[in-house]
């Protein structure tokens, strides 16, 4: 018993460690027993009412990680020690990080909560929910610098000093992640002026998808074939993008090709029959047809229109109704489309004559 009295550890003999030990361990489960109880009620509460601000207080108190309510419990023990020690000044700073790390978990949950909710009152714009997430983003990096600066002055840094240095310091580390900030850079270009949101179908050279996501460093696009395309957002504005969702209607030009044996009456009558297959289509606006050029093996007219939705299915469904009204109609007035021919004529050679 004796040696429990003598012996010190840190500035506190064992028994007050002992002590400490056994007082933490009888708070911690206190601790634990009461969020048990009141979180399961309180969150069974706030299930039945409209009011948010209890969802909010649900959210945050099962938010409260397990360790830190052991941080707690050991900052309540120690308050049962009068007497001074160094280990007592370390545990309460043990104590303070403990607090700030929480803090910054509860932050994370509130900058969440209100993103989310922001986002369901704009009824999800894509848009709306891109700068939200940027803004969220941005809000979680000063919480955390905040409270790293505030942990760096309770252990005896002086955070004068160090952010002075960061002014040299910073130009170095600026220089060694040049491409990530670049990329950085581009999320905040693509989150200020919006030039696609998540939702919108892109082509990039030969590449084309989906945006499912708009990053930090990375946007990542779902092919039409599946798989997912990761592109860095530096690399994404440095080439040209064309954004199909924000095409409001597709100008489509096709050509049909008749034999050169059509009659010319027939000639003049084929634009107008192009004309009422195009128009006898949904979602369609005829603007011309015109014989274009007299080819190497046909006689060209060019007909364009426009589908009046940014759907590539719908397109092609009407692509192919325009196609077989032409069809139908050429096959009943007989006439021929052409297709790439040659006709070779032979003229008898002069009698006696020799080739």
């Amino acid at each position: 018993m004796d040696i429990l009295t003598t012996q010190e550890f840190f500035g506190w003999p064992l028994l007050e460690w002992a002590k400490l030990i056994g007082l933490w361990v009888l708070f911690t489960a206190l601790g634990l027993g009461i969020r048990r109880v009141f979180f399961g009620r309180f969150t069974a509460l706030a299930a039945r009412t409209t009011n948010r601000v209890d969802d909010v207080v649900a959210e945050l108190l099962g938010g409260a990680r397990t360790w830190f309510l052991a941080v707690l419990a050991l900052y309540l023990a120690t308050r049962y020690h009068t007497q001074d020690a160094p280990a007592l000044a370390w545990l309460l700073r043990l104590v303070f990080l403990g607090l700030l790390v929480q803090l910054g978990l509860w932050g994370n949950d509130i900058i969440r909560l209100a993103a989310t909710w922001y986002a369901e009152a704009r009824n999800e714009e894509p848009a709306q929910v891109t700068a939200v997430k940027a803004i969220g983003l941005v809000g979680k990096l000063v919480l955390w610098s905040v409270l790293f600066l505030v942990a760096l002055d309770n252990f005896g840094i002086d955070i004068t000093a160090l952010i002075a240095g960061l002014g040299i310091g910073g130009i170095a580390i600026a220089l060694a992640v040049q491409n990530v900030l670049q990329d950085l850079l581009a999320y905040i270009s693509i989150v200020v002026d919006q030039p696609f949101v998540y939702g919108d179908f892109l082509v990039l050279d030969d590449l084309s998808g989906t945006v499912e996501h708009i990053g930090i460093k990375t946007t990542r696009l779902r092919s039409l074939s599946g798989e997912q395309i990761i592109i860095s957002n530096n690399d994404l504005l440095s080439t040209r993008v064309r954004n199909f969702k924000r095409m409001y209607e597709r100008r489509v030009v096709f050509s049909v090709g008749v034999t050169y044996g059509t009659p010319h009456e027939t000639l003049q009558a084929i634009p107008g029959m192009l004309q009422a297959a195009v128009e006898s289509c949904a979602d369609v606006r005829f603007d011309r047809s015109h014989l274009k050029e007299f080819g190497n093996f046909s006689i060209n007219f060019e007909t364009v229109y426009y589908v009046l939705v940014s759907d590539y299915a719908v397109y092609m469904e009407r692509q192919q109704e325009i196609n077989l009204a032409i069809h139908r109609k050429f096959q009943a007035e007989g006439i021929e489309f052409a297709f790439p021919t040659q006709t070779l004529h032979v003229e008898s050679l002069p009698a006696g004559s020799t080739p």
